[in-house]
C-alpha cells in the first residue's frame, strides 16, 4: 500500500499531504479531504443503509462463533473439557487487544489509490474468513483456538475501520442517528447468528463459513459504494518506526482531557455493565430458589425482553440526542437508570422485578451505546490524521473492562463466601455505572 519515492501528481479528488499541511488554506483542503471540517455535509440514507449492513454483517461472522459455533465445536472435540471455550475466548480478545491500535495506526498512514479505509474493510474481512474456516477445518481444539485468533485479529479490523469511517465522514448532527441505527444492525446480529447456529449445529463448515460469507458480501458491496479518497500523496512528520508505534497505544490525558474523561467513563460503565451480566444465571438461581441447570430458559425470557428495551433505547437516545444536541445528559442518565435497575434487581423478592430491572439496565445501555459513541466521536482527537489511532483506543475501554471486571467478581465472590454475594456484585455495578455517567459531566467540548 505504501508508494515509493516515486509518487504521483496530487489527484483532483482532494487527497492531501497529511504530515506537511501547515499553511492555512493547505489545512482547509486537508479538513475537506478527509471529512473532518465542521461543515462536513450530512451523509446520505444510502451511506447510512450500506454502513449498517456492513456492520450487521461483519458482526454476523464475529458474534456468531462467541454466541454459538465455538460451544458447539468445543463440545464436539473436548466434550469432557468445556473450559477450553474460555481459553479460546480469551486468547482471541487477547489478540485483539494487542493488534487492534496497530490496525488503526497503519489505516492512518495506508497510501493508496483506493484510500486509507477501503484496503482495511477488505483486508479484515477476508482474514477474518480465513480463521472461520481454519476453525471450521480445524480437528482438534488447538486448530480452533489458532483461527479464533486469526479470525478475531481480522473481523475486529474491519469493525474498527467501519468506527473509523464515521469518524471520517459523519457531521456533528448526524452522529446520535446513525449510531442508533449502527447500534440496532450490531444487536441484531447476534440473534440471527443464534437462530442459524442452532439450524447447521452438526455442519462446522456451514456453522461458520456462511456468517463469514455474508459478512464479506456485505463490507465488498460498501466498498464498491464508499468513495474513499486516493490517498498516495500523503506524507508524515515521522516515520513509523516501532518506537512511534508503541508510542501511540497511548495518550496523554492532559492534551486530550475530554477524550479521557471520555475514555474513563466508558470504561467504568462497561466495567459495571460487565459485573452485572457476569454471573447472571446463578444470581437469578439464587433470587428465585431454582437450580441454575434449569433457569437457562427464565435467563432467556428475560434476555430477550431485555433485546427489546435495548433496540428502544438505542433509538430513543440517538435520536434525541441529535435533534436536541445534546449528548451529556443522555449519558449522564443512562449511567443513573442502569445504576437504579441493578438495585431493583437486587431488592427484587420474585421474577416480576427482576424483570422490571433487567428492563431498565438495558434501556440504559442502549442509550449509553448509541449516545456515547456520538461523544466520543464530538472530541475524537486528531481527527483528519489520527482518527483510526483513536477509534481503537477508545475500543480499549471496552475491551479492557469486559477484561477485568470478570477477574474482579471472582475475587470479590472468593471474600464474600456466604450471604447474598451475589447481590454484592450487582451493587458494585450500580456505582460503577453511576460514576461513569457522572464522569462524563468533566467533559468540556460538548453539551
Amino acid at each position: 500500500m505504501n508508494t515509493t519515492d516515486d509518487q504521483p501528481p496530487v489527484p483532483s479528488n482532494g487527497a492531501f499531504p497529511l504530515g506537511s499541511a501547515s499553511t492555512a488554506e493547505d489545512i482547509e483542503q486537508l479538513d475537506t479531504a478527509a471529512g473532518g471540517g465542521a461543515d462536513r455535509p450530512k451523509v446520505s440514507a444510502a451511506f447510512i443503509t450500506l454502513l449498517a449492513l456492513g456492520l450487521f454483517g461483519t458482526y454476523l461472522a464475529f458474534v456468531t462463533p462467541i454466541a454459538i459455533s465455538l460451544a458447539i465445536r468445543v463440545n464436539a472435540l473436548a466434550p469432557d473439557n468445556a473450559e477450553y471455550l474460555g481459553v479460546v475466548l480469551g486468547f482471541g480478545s487477547l489478540a485483539a487487544l494487542l493488534t487492534s491500535p496497530l490496525a488503526g495506526q497503519l489505516s492512518d498512514r495506508t497510501r493508496s489509490r483506493w484510500g486509507r479505509r477501503r484496503p482495511w474493510l477488505v483486508g479484515g474481512i477476508l482474514v477474518g474468513l480465513i480463521g472461520l474456516a481454519v476453525m471450521a477445518a480445524s480437528p482438534a481444539v488447538l486448530g480452533l483456538g489458532i483461527g479464533w485468533v486469526i479470525a478475531q485479529i481480522g473481523l475486529n479490523s474491519t469493525v474498527n475501520t467501519f468506527g473509523t469511517i464515521q469518524a471520517d465522514k459523519l457531521p456533528e448532527n448526524q452522529r446520535g442517528k446513525v449510531g442508533a441505527i449502527t447500534g440496532f444492525a450490531t444487536m441484531v446480529a447476534p440473534v440471527f447468528g443464534a437462530v442459524f447456529g442452532g439450524t447447521v449445529a452438526n455442519q462446522p463448515f456451514l456453522l461458520f463459513l456462511i456468517p463469514g460469507a455474508i459478512g464479506l458480501a456485505v463490507v465488498l458491496i460498501f466498498v464498491a459504494y464508499y468513495k474513499d479518497a486516493d490517498s498516495r500523496n500523503i506524507t508524515f512528520d515521522s516515520p513509523l518506526t516501532a518506537k512511534v508505534l508503541i508510542s501511540k497505544y497511548v495518550f496523554n490525558p492532559k492534551q486530550y482531557p475530554d477524550f479521557a474523561w471520555n475514555w474513563l467513563g466508558r470504561f467504568l460503565f462497561f466495567f459495571g455493565l460487565t459485573l452485572n451480566t457476569s454471573y447472571t444465571a446463578f444470581f437469578f438461581a439464587e433470587r428465585l430458589s431454582i437450580p441454575v441447570d434449569e433457569i437457562g430458559g427464565t435467563v432467556a425470557t428475560v434476555g430477550g425482553i431485555g433485546i427489546l428495551g435495548t433496540i428502544a433505547g438505542v433509538f430513543l437516545g440517538g435520536f434525541l440526542s441529535d435533534k436536541l444536541r445534546r449528548r451529556k445528559p443522555f449519558v449522564l442518565g443512562s449511567g443513573i437508570l442502569f445504576g437504579i435497575g441493578a438495585l431493583v434487581m437486587v431488592a427484587a423478592p420474585d421474577l416480576t422485578l427482576l424483570l422490571v430491572g433487567s428492563l431498565l439496565c438495558n434501556i440504559s445501555i442502549g442509550v449509553f451505546s448509541a449516545v456515547d459513541q456520538a461523544l466520543f466521536l464530538d472530541v475524537l482527537p486528531e481527527r483528519d490524521t489520527e482518527a483510526g489511532r483513536f477509534v481503537n483506543i477508545i475500543q480499549l475501554a471496552n475491551v479492557l473492562a469486559q477484561a477485568i471486571a470478570p477477574f474482579v467478581a471472582a475475587a470479590a465472590l472468593a471474600l464474600i463466601p456466604t450471604g447474598d454475594r451475589y447481590a454484592a456484585i450487582y451493587v458494585a455495578a450500580a456505582v460503577f455505572t453511576v460514576v461513569g455517567g457522572l464522569v462524563i459531566l468533566k467533559v468540556k467540548a460538548v453539551r
